[in-house]
Order: structure tokens, then C-alpha cells, then sequence
């Protein structure tokens, strides 16, 4: 599933679990040459017999960002500040919204949501030579326009119509097409995203207005309609954000989960494996330590390496599409 717009509410609650301290992964270390002095050793009560092959420690070591993420000091800076707005506002914002909010509510708001962007959807099916998925996107927002009020009731999904909502955009036929995702983001508001998700939302969002006008292209309807996705999507991604926010290093883990996750769904547009994009997976945790109680000993964790690369790691999490349901 693709993330939207809103990605600044990366954290959840705290862990229980304190897990050891990071430990960045090493790449492309250069070596510095430490030169040492067997009778200052001595001097100090140690063995002057230390290392050999002339007394020489070669330490290594790297300040170079992760690849794909070359801004990584500022994006993490920036997401560890949306931490602190998740915990303050949006956090509480999205549980007062499905606790308080009456589900019929809530689901019509976001079916009616959903179904204006069903064009952007079926242009990009289009655009992927996809015209099977193409008609029923088409069909989709035919029913729920018409007899589901507006969009307001999701009649298409249900018996006799059967056709699932899929999610589609500019930037996922961008990457159907070879153009990789560029240098990773985050930024205020928008949160994670990549070069190419910035420029394929920023299209998909010129839809609506240029095609409907007013009361589309004004802040009356942008301001509500990017709080409500905001909050359910919130909501939506509760369970990974906390997973995140549990892992040694959350930064690196939302990182990692938000580009697996693209990946995931250029993957299935591809009629490709899928990719493992748990946060255990991602981490190298293997459920090292996630059902630990509090007073249990962790142990040791090796994060995983920046440059591994989930589809070549791929799990069948699903079969993958037949031709035939394109």
C-alpha cells in the first residue's frame, strides 16, 4: 500500500523494550593508521607487546551518509521533530477521531475521498498499459458515484460488483517504468517521501482541481480533505508506526519501511515476488527480541546493512498476479 501525502506522524508511544544503543552500519570505511609507542605503554603498567606488524592499530570508520539518503542528518533532524508533534497532537487528534467519530462517519468521508481520486487512478492504469484493472477502476467510480451517493457508500466492493479499491498514481507509474525513487526525504508536513513520490503526488493532486474547480481547487476543501486522510491513515498505519517507534533506531526503520513499501508496490504492478517488509525483516531482528517481557535479557542485534535491498530478498508473501488479472 502506497502512503500518502501525510507522513509526519512517523512515531507512536514509547517502548517498553529498551533496546540496545545503534549501531550504524559501515560503508565504504576508509582506515586511519594509529601509531603506538611500546614504552608509553609500558609506563603505564601494559603490555608492551601489543599489536604487531610495526606497532600499528588501523581503525576504521565512515561519516558517509546511507546510500539514498544523502541528506540524512537533515531528514533525521526533521523526523525527530515530528516525533515530538505525533506524541503532542496527532497522535491524540487520531484517536479522539475513531474513538469519538461514529464509523459510518468516518467511512463515508473517506469513501467519498477515495472516490475522487478514482480517475487519477484509472489514467495511470492506462498509462501502464493495465486496461483490465483500467475498466474496473472506471467501473468502480461509475457505481459509487451513482448509487453509492457521491462516493459516499463503497457499493462496487460488495456483492455482485466485487471490484476491491486499488490505489494508483504518477509516481508508481513512474517507478513501473524504471525511474528509480531518487534521494530519500523528509519533510515537514509531507514527511517521508522520495524525489520521485514528491513529483508523482504533487501530479496527482493537480487532478481534482484543474478537472472539477471550485470548491476544489480552494483551501476549503484541501485543508479538510488533507486532515482526514491524515488522521485515518494515522489510524490505518497505528500497529507499523509503533513497531518503528520499538526498533533500536526509528529513524533508520522508517526509513527502510517506507521505501520497502514502494517497492511493494511497484512489485505487484510488476506481477513481481513481493518483498518482506516487516520491521523485524528490515532490521535484521528476525523476532529477535519482539516478544520479550521487560526484565529479559535482549540479545546481541546486528541492524541490518543500508545497501540491502528487500527485492533481492524477495518473500512470496502472495502469489504473484497471472497475466490474466492485470
Amino acid at each position: 500500500m502506497y502512503l500518502p501525502l501525510f507522513q509526519a506522524s512517523l512515531l507512536a508511544t514509547a517502548s517498553t523494550v529498551t533496546p540496545p544503543p545503534a549501531t550504524a552500519p559501515l560503508e565504504d570505511a576508509s582506515s586511519v593508521e594509529v601509531a603506538v609507542d611500546p614504552s608509553a605503554a609500558e609506563s603505564q603498567g601494559e603490555d608492551p607487546a601489543g599489536p604487531q606488524d610495526g606497532d600499528v592499530i588501523v581503525v576504521e570508520g565512515s561519516g558517509r551518509a546511507p546510500s539514498g539518503d544523502p541528506l540524512a542528518g537533515v531528514n533525521e533532524t526533521t523526523y525527530q521533530i515530528t516525533q515530538k508533534v505525533d506524541a503532542a497532537v496527532v497522535a491524540p487528534m487520531a484517536t479522539v477521531y475513531e474513538e469519538d467519530l461514529p464509523k459510518p462517519v468516518r467511512n463515508g468521508l473517506r469513501n467519498f475521498l477515495r472516490n475522487l481520486m478514482e480517475p487519477v487512478n484509472f489514467i495511470n492504469y492506462l498509462l501502464q498499459l493495465k486496461p483490465g484493472k483500467a475498466v474496473e477502476t472506471l467501473g468502480r467510480f461509475a457505481i459509487n458515484t451513482t448509487v453509492g451517493i457521491g462516493g459516499l457508500i463503497d457499493v462496487a466492493e460488495e456483492k455482485p460488483f466485487n471490484l476491491q479499491y486499488r490505489r494508483n498514481g504518477f509516481a508508481n507509474t513512474l517507478g513501473y517504468y524504471g525511474v528509480g525513487p531518487g534521494p530519500f526525504l523528509v519533510l515537514p508536513l509531507f514527511g517521508s517521501t522520495t524525489v520521485r513520490d514528491l513529483l508523482g503526488n504533487g501530479l496527482d493532486q493537480l487532478v481534482v482541481p484543474l478537472a472539477l474547480g471550485k470548491p476544489f481547487n480552494t483551501a476549503y476543501y484541501a485543508i479538510p480533505a488533507y486532515t482526514v486522510n491524515s488522521l485515518q491513515d494515522r489510524i490505518d498505519f497505528d500497529e507499523r508506526l509503533e513497531d518503528i517507534s520499538d526498533s533500536h533506531d526509528p529513524y533508520t526503520a522508517m526509513r527502510r519501511s517506507y521505501l520497502c513499501l514502494r517497492e511493494a508496490d511497484i512489485a505487484e504492478l510488476r506481477n513481481q515476488p513481493l518483498p518482506d517488509c516487516s520491521i523485524d525483516h528490515l532490521m535484521g531482528y528476525d523476532d529477535d527480541y519482539s516478544d520479550l517481557e521487560e526484565d529479559e535479557e535482549l540479545p546481541d542485534i546486528v541492524p541490518a546493512d543500508d545497501t540491502y535491498d528487500p527485492l533481492e530478498n524477495a518473500i512470496r508473501a502472495e502469489p504473484a498476479p497471472t497475466a490474466g488479472q492485470r
